[in-house]
């Protein structure tokens, strides 16, 4: 029988996240130790643990919270789109700005899931593998295709077209950040228009 959480303890649990999320994003997943995210929220490793069962369990929840978080900023951006076109460029403008404003987000995802000590995560079946996270995209897509406002095309493979660009405009920010994150975007957006309508 599983007991139910108090404020308390959610608060506690947000903390250590918050905490895991800062060390993972400046030190990298290997750097952090439990004992270095006991020491930043000031409390005990075995209060972490109590909280989360192993590191791994802590990194895989830290991942759940930014996802959750990502998430929610872009489909709120796509939602109040008029029609697909404007929903797929609000989508690719969304996933450009979330990582522009939340840099450690975007360090703590490329972290965890490039994390090979176990194979790499990015290979493991599940919502956030390279396939699975375009499935929004696609399905964008798909219904831009049915308003009769793009041409044919898969929309699987244009969709991780699309990622892949999204996602090598971030990686080289990240490793240039002199780069005009905004001007990339315009860019993006071009590209994109392009090759769907």
């Amino acid at each position: 029988m599983s007991r139910r959480t108090t404020f308390t303890e959610r608060a506690r649990r947000e903390q250590i996240i918050e905490c895991t999320i800062d060390l993972i994003s400046t030190k990298g997943y290997r750097g952090t130790s439990l004992s270095a995210i006991a020491e930043a929220a000031g409390i005990s490793k075995a209060a972490v643990l109590y909280h989360f069962s192993s590191k791994e369990n802590l990194a895989q929840a830290a991942l759940e919270q930014v996802f959750e978080q990502f998430g929610d900023y872009v489909r709120a951006r796509v939602d109040r789109q008029p029609d697909a076109r404007s929903a797929i460029t609000a989508y690719v403008r969304a996933m450009i700005s979330y990582q522009s404003a939340h840099r450690r987000h975007v360090r703590l995802i490329t972290e965890v899931l490039l994390d090979d000590a176990n194979g790499t995560k990015l290979k493991a079946p599940g919502s956030h593998d390279a396939g699975g996270r375009w499935q929004g995209l696609a399905a964008l897509l798909a219904d831009g295709q049915r308003a009769g406002e793009l041409r044919e095309f898969d929309t699987t493979t244009v969709a991780l077209a699309i990622g892949g660009a999204i996602d090598g405009v971030v990686s080289h920010w990240l490793a240039h950040p002199e780069l005009d994150l905004d001007a990339a975007a315009d860019e993006v957006e071009r590209f994109v228009l392009a090759a769907i309508t």
